[in-house]
């Protein structure tokens, strides 16, 4: 078993008893809650962190309520805890608030049991909710660069994005080979990854609603999606035509090419050439090649596809 501390447990080791100190050093009572707060506005994005806080204090806020219509309204009794609570959780879910049920559920139960309710009880409440909230806030200011990873899963999967054309190179040429194909699975494996970890990379930055990362792994997943659709249809292709070795030239050039930079239009030009030269061959003499060439047209219109794609992308960049 792997034992491991990350960031997040770091800063919920740090912030929940600051909090609790904190709401002691106030002499609030049940300054324990501070601390469980704390704990439970921890996230690991920004984002996530600031939506969390407020749901919790704005559901906070009308779990105070509710404490006063129902136990001033009816009495201090755990029987009327359990109506309170049957018509505030449905009422939180309304309020898309449903997160901070667990805490305000918390909040509601320091008046059951002190069995009064006072403005200096509400403002002891309030300061355990501000003091436990804050904290996390302020703790979730900080959160690591993810900028080495991205760009090791970059790095990753162009490796594996050349060795798959390069085999398909090959075996234009061959007409066989014994590649196992298990860079298809890692390619998969690495786009997931990388995909969520941009997507919190999004999430740490307030103002920006996109990343370039995640917007280069939503492309080179939609070239995944291509080269898979490919892959049948090229080891059905009869090797012995001169087409697949122009064809094969074309890929191993555009293998050695694949980085973040632009240069999907030169290949693009190229692929155009490459049809015009293929249209002035003579006709297939019999079925066989014109169920191979068929193939080829296909296989060079998906790659177009794939090329355009990076073209469009970087034209968002």
């Amino acid at each position: 078993m792997k034992f491991q501390i990350g960031y997040r447990t770091i800063k919920t080791a740090i912030a929940a008893p600051i909090a609790i100190l904190i709401a002691q050093a106030f002499n609030l009572e049940f300054y324990i809650s501070a601390g469980i707060l704390a704990i439970l506005c921890i996230k690991v994005t920004k984002k996530k962190s600031i939506v969390s806080s407020w749901e919790r204090f704005a559901a906070c806020l009308v779990g105070i309520l509710f404490a006063f219509i129902f136990f001033e309204g009816i009495s201090y009794h755990p029987l009327v805890l359990g109506l309170l609570l049957l018509v505030f959780i449905p009422t939180m879910v309304a309020m898309k608030l449903k997160e901070g049920v667990i805490t305000s559920s918390v909040i509601i139960l320091h008046f059951l049991v002190i069995q009064d309710f006072t403005w200096a009880i509400v403002w002891n409440e309030l300061g355990i909710i501000v003091i436990g909230i804050g904290m996390a806030l302020i703790m979730n200011l900080y959160m690591p660069s993810m900028e080495k990873q991205l760009k090791k899963y970059q790095g990753d999967l162009e490796s594996k994005f050349e060795k798959i054309l390069k085999e398909i190179a090959s075996f234009l040429r061959e007409g066989k080979s014994d590649w196992d194909g298990k860079e298809i699975v890692e390619a998969d494996e690495i786009i997931q990854k990388a995909k969520s970890l941009a997507f919190r990379n999004v999430e740490n930055h307030l103002t920006r609603h996109e990343d370039q990362y995640y917007n280069y792994f939503k492309m080179r997943e939609k070239q995944y999606e291509i080269l898979g659709r490919v892959m049948p249809i090229i080891t059905a292709i009869d090797h012995t035509y001169i087409q697949n070795f122009r064809i094969a030239d074309f890929l191993d050039d555009l293998a050695d090419a694949i980085h973040p930079g632009n240069t999907a239009q030169i290949y693009l030009d190229e692929l155009e050439e490459m049809r015009e030269a293929f249209r002035g061959m003579d006709l297939p003499k019999d079925r066989s090649e014109f169920e191979t060439r068929s193939a080829l047209h296909y296989f060079l219109t998906e790659m177009e596809q794939y090329l355009i794609l990076k073209r469009y992308f970087k034209a968002r960049d």
